[in-house]
């Protein structure tokens, strides 16, 4: 395996699958991580391909505990008052590698690790989800007692991946994760996985921008059915993480979206999370970040 790798993806569900053969697995509203154990040191990257060792240096810095060979896929959280909070890893996130050591000595970051793809043996993504979740497990027992690096609570019960999901919300669990017991690790979107979430949202292509790159109001986004729309006004979080991206874009002159409003295109590397609920409209809401492409 070469890094980075491509990720396998959930399809978006209104509902879990019950059934013989489905696992569940709790999703936690954090940042997507694999990490690599290289002989002499440890990189994370994510999902989109990026190095983001520099900001979670405490997982890195776990990571030496694993055997050399091995790679394992799963979130980044940071826990606040007992609640995985989406807002402090995003802040990691986006922080400077001197900012985002000061925030690791207040809030300590979790790897909560769902797969394996590759053991000292070799890659393992060819495997069936149970036996790698089996491995997985024998690779996370070799931890010392302590280890931030944890694996994801898993059942073969649809009820009590039922109860998670109706109990769970509080404490910042974003949903539930179903995989076939059978399926390979496969990069990309498959419907062997499948994930249901409270906040039924959507990832949408940023395209462009109203206002200056500097001070951006809106986005023009392109949603999953190809239509093109402007988000609604951006916060100033929303806004001051977009602008380095903005920044950076090659401008392509003024177009227009499917609902004729103009804005500034651009060839940006950004994708964001919208409302799902909004995207039957002209406007659309976005609700975070997600990353480069």
């Amino acid at each position: 395996m070469d890094f980075p790798v491509q990720v396998a993806l959930a399809e978006l569900v209104p509902h879990l699958p019950a059934g013989p053969g489905w696992w569940y697995e709790i999703k936690l509203d954090g940042h997507r991580t694999v990490l690599w154990r290289f002989p002499e040191t440890v990189r994370l990257q994510t999902r989109s391909g990026r190095d983001v060792t520099a900001v979670w240096l405490d997982l890195a810095l776990a990571g030496m505990e694993l055997p050399a060979g091995v790679v394992l896929d799963g979130e980044a959280v940071v826990v606040i008052d007992g609640r995985v909070s989406f807002e402090a890893a995003q802040s990691r996130a986006a922080s400077s590698p001197a900012r985002a050591r000061r925030l690791a000595e207040q809030h300590p970051a979790l790897y909560i690790v769902w797969d394996v793809l590759q053991l000292p043996t070799g890659d393992v993504r060819g495997r069936p989800y149970e036996w790698r979740r089996a491995a997985m497990l024998d690779v996370l027992a070799g931890l010392p007692q302590g280890s931030p690096i944890q694996a994801v609570s898993a059942t073969d019960d649809v009820e009590v991946a039922r109860a998670w999901y109706e109990s769970l919300e509080s404490t910042g669990v974003e949903g539930v994760v179903a995989k076939l017991g059978t399926s390979p690790y496969r990069a990309g979107r498959s419907s062997s996985w499948k994930k249901i979430r409270h906040a039924e949202t959507v990832d949408a292509e940023v395209i462009g921008y109203t206002g200056a790159p500097l001070r951006p109001r809106a986005l023009a986004v392109r949603l999953p059915d190809g239509r093109t729309a402007l988000s609604q006004r951006l916060g100033a979080p929303l806004a001051a993480q977009v602008v380095p991206h903005l920044t950076s874009a090659p401008v392509a002159g003024r177009a227009r979206t499917s609902g004729d409003d103009s804005y500034t295109a651009a060839a940006t590397d950004l994708t964001v999370e919208v409302l799902a609920g909004t995207t039957r409209h002209a406007v659309v809401t976005v609700t975070r970040v997600r990353g480069v492409t």
